[in-house]
C-alpha cells in the first residue's frame, strides 16, 4: 500500500470530505463487478427472460445506471460528480447459477468514479435479487468488487495485477 492513511479522516480522526479542489481534472474510468448466486433453475428463468417480474437483466441495468448517478447522495463523503458515461452489463451462467453484473463508469473530473461503478454493480445485483426473490429466497449477492480504475494521480490499477 503506497499511501497507508485514511484520506477521509482529519488530524483528530473525524470523518471529512476530501478537498479535491487542487487536483488535476483528468479522464477517469472504473469497472466493478457483482455476482449473484442462485439455483441453476432460477438462473435459467433469468436467462430466458421468464422470471415472474419480467426482464431481470434489463431492469437491473437501469437500476445500476440510476444508482451510479445518485452515488454522491448515498455515500456520505463521496463527491457528487457529473458522470460522462455509465453502463451495466449482465451475463447469466445458468449451469452454475450465477448472474454477473459489470458496471463501467467514466468522467472527466478531479475525483475518481470507483464508488459510482461499485454502487451501480451493487444496486444492479440487489435488483436481480428483488426480481427473483418470489421464485427463490436463498439468492446471495456476492463479491461486489472493483476490477480496475484509471486516471488521476494514482494512475491505473487492475485487480488481476494485484497478485
Amino acid at each position: 500500500m503506497a499511501d497507508a492513511h485514511l484520506t477521509h479522516l482529519d488530524e483528530e480522526g473525524a470523518a471529512r470530505m476530501v478537498d479535491v479542489g487542487a487536483k488535476e481534472t483528468t479522464a477517469r474510468r472504473a469497472v466493478a463487478r457483482a455476482v449473484v448466486r442462485m439455483s441453476p433453475q432460477t438462473a435459467a428463468l433469468v436467462q430466458a427472460g421468464d422470471a415472474p417480474k419480467g426482464d431481470v437483466l434489463g431492469t437491473a441495468r437501469l437500476a445500476g445506471v440510476m444508482a451510479a448517478k445518485r452515488t454522491g447522495e448515498l455515500i456520505p463523503l463521496c463527491h457528487p460528480i457529473g458522470l460522462d458515461h455509465v453502463d451495466v452489463d449482465g451475463t447469466v451462467d445458468a449451469a452454475t447459477g450465477t448472474v454477473t453484473l459489470v458496471a463501467t463508469a467514466s468522467v472527466t473530473a478531479r475525483t475518481g468514479v470507483e464508488m459510482e461503478a461499485m454502487t451501480a454493480a451493487a444496486v444492479a445485483a440487489l435488483t436481480v435479487y428483488d426480481m427473483v426473490k418470489g421464485v427463490e429466497r436463498g439468492v446471495r449477492v456476492e463479491a461486489v468488487e472493483l476490477l480496475e480504475k484509471s486516471g488521476g494521480r494514482s494512475g491505473t490499477w487492475r485487480r488481476d495485477a494485484e497478485g
